[in-house]
């Protein structure tokens, strides 16, 4: 409890796949945790930033100041500025520590498809996005990341957290996670079901784990929140194994250390797999993690202070409230086999974090549901002109909603569907009116370019890009009027967005690649590079750079580019490329403000908004004033992932569910 009444100390983690990573670590080391290591604020010695002993690469750093200490002292004024401009530019995530572990764990390759079932604000995504790109000569890999949230206004909260990393592998969606659909792919002419790799599993919890960072836990805690919670979780965590790959693996991870949310649904879990998972020993794939096992035996209170160790003991007034997999399995060698012990238990006081649990699992066989003999519904036999019941979707699982029947793993595929070789309009046109008519209001839509879209070609000869260039794989985000901004997916995602569009509602994905320039227009092409394309399509950027631009005397687009000199190791050893615009009399380069901090100090200029003229200093100030609204908007978000906010919602839905 000691450990639970000091504030939650701030950590940071560095972006691993950015090869200006380096850089980043050596200004921290060299200037910043220099600087601090010294001060004593408020009779409070700061110590030198330690990095976590279990991170790879020293990419992660844990202090002894707490996030308000750092965002209200004077004399840490300079390094709050450099967390905050960093944060926003892409190059930082200020994470709790325990947070970074269910990434870790899930082992992620480039090849890998990943499903994120409930991901906002986006800090865990943002990690699962790094290791997919983490070998940078691979603009485009295989791989990509879904990620899902139920609620519509967290989704642009993650929208905006996922895209300061650029990357054309992940989209964001907008769905029940226990009901979240299946979806297709096309392999090879056909149609196929969309199994992923790697599931994480970030539940809504009652929180009580961030006790040290959300006061508000401390006040609105009780134990009939676990009850309210375990239905829901259990369910989210079926669709997930559902969804999962033969050989793949799921992390199941909450911020609450009560049974009845950890090891209670895992072994739930465990025994309605029949033997489909496995619990899997982690032990040894974080060394330096201090942690402690899971446990196998618990009681279960209510909001009175009544105590049950057995659900024989459970009045049948309360059945509503507290159900059978609450409690531990009765059979000891059933209990023995699911190994819990497995699990592991994250406490405060072992590495001065928040309290955490995590459990690692890896499907063995199809779930037992998928393999019975189906039920085939009139519906879908109607549809499918009578076909055989081998096809038709299976029966949701025991203790599932009745909305998981649709899109099952052994759903049919329709049989009418529009071919693999159907007009692109089409098909974005269906997606549009499915987006009105599931969700009851409109996204804009998600329309490919086709092979002979007359703005494309204007582009390609413009910047000369090779005839292998994937075209296909660009994308507006209208059908009517001028196109202002083109965005890129990979193939992967590209296959999943037409092949799904009545099933999902897609929130956001790809990165920007052109930008709509009018100036342009007059010397063969109105769209100039988007600086966002640097970051991870160096090979687009390099391609689209081969042009000599300087052939036109006046107005062109521009890529300017910085080596690095290894002789001279007090300059920036990464390369930099900036996308710009040659005007007339000047050369532009299209950097945002951060970005543009983040570059002048990698040449050793800092700029502080102390430091600027006096005649931006009312200006600055309200853009101080709208950054600092902006990062406490931010960590509001992060101090409520998994916490009373989503505990309280999806508390009424689970009492919507339990009286009904």
């Amino acid at each position: 409890m000691e450990a639970m009444r000091e504030p939650l100390p701030a950590t940071i983690r560095i972006t691993g796949y950015k090869s200006h990573a380096k850089e980043i670590l050596h200004c921290l080391k060299e200037k910043y945790f220099k600087d601090i290591q010294e001060l004593e604020i408020d009779g409070q010695k700061i110590e030198a930033p330690q990095p976590l002993s279990w991170y790879p690469d020293e990419q992660a750093w844990h202090t002894n100041m707490s996030r308000k200490l750092i965002r209200k002292s004077p004399l840490l004024e300079k390094f709050h500025q450099f967390l905050v401009s960093e944060t926003e530019s892409g190059n930082i995530s200020r994470q709790e520590a325990v947070s970074m572990i269910p990434p870790l764990l899930l082992k992620i390759e480039s090849h890998h498809k990943i499903l994120d079932m409930c991901a906002a604000p986006g800090s865990k995504t943002a990690q699962l996005i790094e290791m997919l790109h983490s070998d940078m000569d691979v603009p485009f890999p295989e791989g990509f990341v879904i990620a899902n949230d139920v609620d519509n206004k967290r989704c642009y909260l993650l929208v905006h957290q996922a895209k300061r990393l650029n990357s054309p592998c992940i989209m964001v969606v907008n769905h029940d996670a226990s009901c979240i659909p299946m979806l297709q792919i096309d392999s090879d002419g056909k149609k196929d079901i969309l199994f992923y790799d790697r599931v994480l599993c970030d539940v809504p919890c009652s929180g009580d784990g961030t006790m040290r960072k959300n006061i508000d836990v401390w006040k609105k805690w009780t134990t009939s929140n676990s009850l309210h919670l375990h239905g829901l979780q259990l369910r989210i965590a079926v669709r997930g194994v559902e969804q999962l790959a033969v050989g793949g693996r799921m992390v199941y991870s909450t911020c609450s250390l009560n049974p009845i949310e950890d090891e209670a649904v895992i072994a739930a879990l465990l025994e309605k797999s029949e033997g489909a998972l496995e619990l899997v020993d982690a032990s040894a794939d974080l060394p330096g993690l201090k942690w402690m096992p899971g446990v196998t035996s618990w009681k279960l209170m209510t909001k009175e202070g009544q105590w049950f160790s057995d659900w024989a003991d459970v009045p049948s007034s309360r059945h509503t409230q507290i159900r059978p997999t609450m409690f531990p399995p009765k059979d000891p060698e059933k209990l023995a086999a699911m190994h819990l012990e497995r699990c592991m238990r994250i406490l405060p006081h072992h590495q001065n974090t928040g309290g955490f649990f995590v459990a690692v699992l890896v499907k063995k066989a199809p779930m037992p549901w998928n393999k019975r003999h189906p039920k085939l519904r009139k519906s879908a036999a109607a549809q499918t002109g009578g076909s055989s019941p081998a096809d038709a979707p299976c029966p949701p699982p025991e203790g599932s909603q009745e909305e998981m029947e649709e899109g099952g793993p052994e759903a049919k595929v329709d049989e009418e569907a529009e071919p693999a070789g159907a007009p692109l309009a089409q098909e974005a046109a269906g997606k549009q009116e499915a987006v009105c008519g599931l969700f009851g209001y409109k996204e804009d839509p998600f329309v490919f370019l086709t092979e002979a879209d007359p703005v494309f070609n204007t582009i390609q000869s413009f910047y000369d890009l090779s005839p292998d260039f994937p075209k296909l794989n660009v994308l507006t985000r209208t059908h009517e009027g001028k196109k202002r901004h083109l965005y890129m997916v990979s193939k992967e995602l590209r296959n999943v967005l037409l092949n799904n569009s009545e099933r999902m509602k897609v929130i956001n994905t790809g990165v920007k690649v052109w930008s709509r320039n009018s100036d342009g227009e007059e010397f063969g092409c109105a769209f100039r590079l988007a600086q966002e394309v640097n970051r991870y399509s160096r090979g687009l950027a390099s391609r689209a750079a081969t042009k000599d631009y300087f052939l036109n005397p006046f107005i062109c687009a521009i890529v300017l580019k910085y080596l690095p000199n290894p002789n001279n190791p007090s300059e920036p050893q990464c390369p930099i490329q900036l996308c710009g615009w040659r005007g007339k009399t000047s050369i532009r380069a299209f950097v945002p403000r951060n970005e543009r901090f983040h570059y002048l100090r990698m040449l050793g200029v800092e700029v502080f908004r102390d430091k600027q003229g006096v005649g931006q200093k009312r200006k600055d100030g309200e853009t101080k004033e709208k950054q600092e609204e902006a990062e406490a908007a931010v960590e509001k978000e992060e101090e409520l992932e998994n916490g009373d906010e989503n505990g309280s919602m999806k508390e009424e839905t689970e009492n919507k569910e339990s009286t009904s």
